[in-house]
């Protein structure tokens, strides 16, 4: 998985009250390029409006210094969704 700050990703995305964070796509598979966008997935305990979704994306962009695609488990295409959930990256859990 090419380096990127995992630690500084779930910092922010905790702060927005996600209870998973796991990364997808190019990044886990290895074949991320300098221009490649970062794909998250995240869970909340609560229900999140597109605007905070949209913030919590926005957020990550800026701190990532790169596009990051944030998907929701209940957004995921029926096509993509074994693929994604079977290759993920799970970087955060909540526990309790």
């Amino acid at each position: 998985m090419e380096r990127i700050p995992v630690d500084r990703l779930v910092e922010i995305c905790r702060a927005h009250g996600t209870k998973s964070v796991a990364l997808f796509g190019s990044v886990v598979r290895g074949d991320a390029g300098p221009d490649s966008d970062i794909d998250v997935l995240v869970e909340f305990g609560r229900p999140v409006g597109l605007l905070a979704l949209v913030r919590l994306e926005r957020e990550l962009s800026e701190a990532m210094g790169r596009d990051v695609d944030l998907l929701t488990s209940d957004a995921i295409s029926p096509h993509l969704r074994d693929e994604i959930l079977r290759s993920r990256q799970v970087v955060y859990e909540a526990t309790g």
